[in-house]
């Protein structure tokens, strides 16, 4: 059971990344009226929006790679509880 948990979890973060970039492209697009840098060689995108927008994913992906880790680890610890009472 810990080990559907855990590939549960890693499936949820995936999931989470891929709809976070996603919506981080949207917002870059709505906001700067330009697609989202994605080719770091492309040199018709400023140096600053490529980093700014590398900053912002990077700490997107932390943000969701923390909240999945810390709710697999609450839910394994929940279920080991459950495990103990019966």
């Amino acid at each position: 059971m810990n080990v559907l948990i855990k590939l549960l979890g890693l499936v949820v973060g995936m999931g989470a990344g891929v709809a976070a970039n996603k919506a981080l492209e949207a917002i870059w697009s709505k906001s700067t009226g330009k697609p989202a840098p994605k080719d770091a060689t492309n040199l018709e995108d400023s140096l600053a929006g490529v980093l700014l927008f590398a900053f912002a994913g990077g700490a997107v992906g932390a943000v969701i790679h923390v909240l999945t880790q810390r709710t697999t680890k609450k839910a394994l610890t929940k279920l080991q509880e459950t495990a103990d009472e019966v």
